[in-house]
C-alpha cells in the first residue's frame, strides 16, 4: 500500500474508532450533540425562536450553520450520526489539503500526528461544536503564507462558530507581511455576519456570546479551579463541586471564589497581550513567517485553555491546528510540543468521559488524573513560550541573502 493510500485507511479507521467510543463510552460523551446542539436546530426549524436572533446564545451565531446541516443530515441515521459524518467529512477536505499527494515528508508527519491526537482525545474530539472548527483552522493555516486574505476569513468564520480561531487571526495578523490584508478580510468577514445578523433581528443578541460568559463561575476542569477541586477532594467546608443549570457546566465553589472569578477575564486579556507583544517585537525584528507563526499560534491557544475560568475537555482540539503548522514547516522544533500533546490528549480522555464520574464525586484519583493533565498543559504553554522568545530574528532591517527555507513567509506552498 502507498504512503498515501495508508494514511487514508488509518484516518477512516481513527474516525470509525472515535466515532464509535462515543457509544459505548460512559457519562455520555455525545451529550451535547443530542441534548443541546439537536434541540437548537429543531427550534430554529421550527418557528419556535433561532438561538443567537431572538434569544441569547452561548457560541457565536455561524454555530448554527453546522448543527442545522447535522438536521439536514439526520434522515440517514439519526442527528448523532449525521454529526459524526459532518465532522468526517470536513476532516476529509482539511486532510486532504494536508496530505496532498504525501510527498512531503514534513506532512505526512503533521498528518500522522492528527490522527493520532483525534484517536487519543476520543470522543469529545468529534461531538462537540469545537470539531467543525479544527479542520477549518487547519485549513486556514496551511493557506496563510500564500493567501492570506482567505485563510484570514476561513478563521475569522471560524470565530463566529466558536471563538478561539479569533487568536490564530491574531498571530497571523503578528507574523504575516501582509498583515494589513489578514486585518482586512477578518474585519469585512466579522462586518458581514454582524450585518446578517442584524437584519434578522438580532442586534440585541449579537454580542451575547461575550457578554454571557462573564457571569460564568469556575469550571471545574480549569487549572485555575484544582485549589477548589483538592479542598472539595479533603472535605474541607465551604468547597465543593456543582452543576450550573445556565451554563450546563460543572463548578466549583470555594472561599474566596468571587475575587478569582472576577479577575480570570482581566488576567487572561493580560496574557494574551503579553505574548502578542512577544510576537510583534520578533516580527518588527525580522523573524521569519516559518519560525514565528507556529509557536506565536500555539502559546496564544494555550494561554486560552491555561488562564481560563472555563475548561471543557474538548479545548484540547485546539492544539491541532497550530502543531500540524508547526510540524509542516519545522518538524525538528515541533517533535516536543508535539509529544507532550499527545500526552496531554490521552490524559484528557482518562479525565473525561473514563473517569469523570469520580471527578464529580471529589475522587481523589479522578482529581490525580486532571491536576496532571492541567500541570502539563502549563508545561507545554511554558515550552512553547520558551521557543517563541528564541525565534531567531535578523537585527538589521535589511535585506540579506536568507539560509535555505528561512523565507516561508514568501515561499511556503502548501501544496507542496
Amino acid at each position: 500500500m502507498s504512503r498515501r493510500g495508508l494514511l487514508w485507511t488509518a484516518f477512516a479507521a481513527v474516525h470509525l474508532i472515535v466515532a464509535a467510543l462515543g457509544w459505548l463510552l460512559p457519562n455520555q460523551p455525545m451529550g451535547d450533540v443530542y441534548l443541546v446542539y439537536e434541540p437548537w436546530a429543531a427550534s430554529t426549524l421550527s418557528g419556535s425562536g433561532i438561538p443567537g436572533i431572538h434569544s441569547s446564545f452561548v457560541y457565536p451565531q455561524l454555530a448554527l450553520v453546522p448543527m442545522l446541516l447535522a438536521e439536514a443530515l439526520s434522515w440517514a441515521g439519526g442527528y448523532i450520526i449525521a454529526w459524526a459524518v459532518l465532522v468526517t467529512a470536513l476532516d476529509a477536505v482539511a486532510f486532504a489539503v494536508l496530505v496532498g499527494r504525501a510527498r512531503s515528508r514534513g506532512r505526512v508527519r503533521a498528518a500522522w500526528f492528527w490522527l493520532g491526537f483525534a484517536l487519543l482525545l476520543g470522543p469529545i474530539g468529534m461531538y462537540r461544536i469545537d470539531a467543525i472548527t479544527v479542520p477549518i483552522a487547519v485549513v486556514a493555516l496551511l493557506l496563510l503564507a500564500r493567501r492570506p486574505v482567505l485563510a484570514a476569513a476561513l478563521l475569522t468564520a471560524g470565530a463566529w462558530i466558536k471563538v478561539w480561531p479569533a487568536a490564530l487571526v491574531a498571530a497571523a495578523a503578528v507574523a504575516v507581511r501582509r498583515r494589513v490584508s489578514v486585518i482586512v478580510s477578518a474585519a469585512a468577514v466579522s462586518l458581514a455576519v454582524l450585518g446578517a445578523i442584524v437584519a434578522a433581528g438580532g442586534a440585541a443578541h449579537a454580542l451575547g456570546f461575550v457578554t454571557g460568559q462573564t457571569g460564568r463561575g469556575l469550571q471545574l476542569e480549569a487549572p485555575v479551579s484544582a485549589f477548589y477541586l483538592w479542598r472539595a477532594v479533603l472535605g474541607e467546608d465551604g468547597s465543593f463541586i456543582y452543576y450550573d443549570r445556565d451554563m450546563l457546566t460543572f463548578q466549583v465553589a470555594g472561599p474566596e471564589v468571587d475575587v478569582v472569578i472576577a479577575l480570570m477575564t482581566p488576567l487572561l486579556a493580560c496574557a494574551v497581550g503579553a505574548v502578542l507583544v512577544l510576537g510583534a517585537i520578533k516580527a518588527w525584528r525580522g523573524a521569519s513567517f516559518a519560525r514565528l507563526m507556529p509557536p506565536l499560534a500555539l502559546a496564544l491557544v494555550l494561554v486560552l485553555i491555561v488562564v481560563n475560568k472555563v475548561g471543557s475537555p474538548q479545548f484540547q482540539t485546539w492544539l491541532i491546528a497550530p502543531l500540524v503548522l508547526w510540524i509542516v514547516l519545522d518538524r525538528t522544533a515541533a517533535r516536543l510540543p508535539a509529544a507532550l500533546a499527545l500526552i496531554v490528549a490521552a490524559l484528557t480522555m482518562a479525565v473525561y468521559p473514563l473517569t469523570y464520574g469520580g471527578l464529580l464525586a471529589a475522587d481523589s484519583f479522578a482529581a490525580t488524573v486532571l491536576t496532571a493533565r492541567n500541570a502539563l498543559v502549563i508545561g507545554l504553554l511554558v515550552l512553547v513560550l520558551v521557543h517563541l522568545a528564541r525565534v531567531p530574528v535578523r537585527r538589521a532591517r535589511i535585506r540579506r541573502p536568507a539560509a535555505p527555507g528561512a523565507e516561508a513567509d514568501a515561499r511556503y506552498a502548501p501544496s507542496s
